[in-house]
């Protein structure tokens, strides 16, 4: 399902215009000023009962290497958005 399937959907079950839909979408999801990507860079959470939580984890630098030449190289630390799936999701996709 790609972003025009999605706002099909959610147009029809929400009784939505599709342009509606759209704003509703991006609102949530646009990157970088999207609610979404907005909470978790300040820090916090999103969490959906049922569906999952997205969270910010901290990753620390390491040593890495360059696989062409074999030299060693430096990963500097960066966080990372993750999703985990929430008990309903888990149950309603087996």
């Amino acid at each position: 399902m790609n972003k025009n399937d999605l706002v099909a959907a959610l147009a029809d079950r929400a009784g939505l215009s599709k342009a509606d839909a759209t704003k509703a979408l991006d609102a949530l999801f646009d990157v970088p000023g999207g609610i979404l990507a907005e909470t978790l860079k300040g820090g916090d959470e999103v969490r959906l009962v049922g569906f999952g939580n997205f969270v910010v984890s901290n990753r620390a630098a390491s040593e890495g290497r360059n696989p062409r030449t074999g030299e060693k190289i430096t990963i500097p630390a960066s966080k990372q958005p993750k999703f985990k799936a929430g008990k309903g999701l888990k149950d309603a996709v087996n």
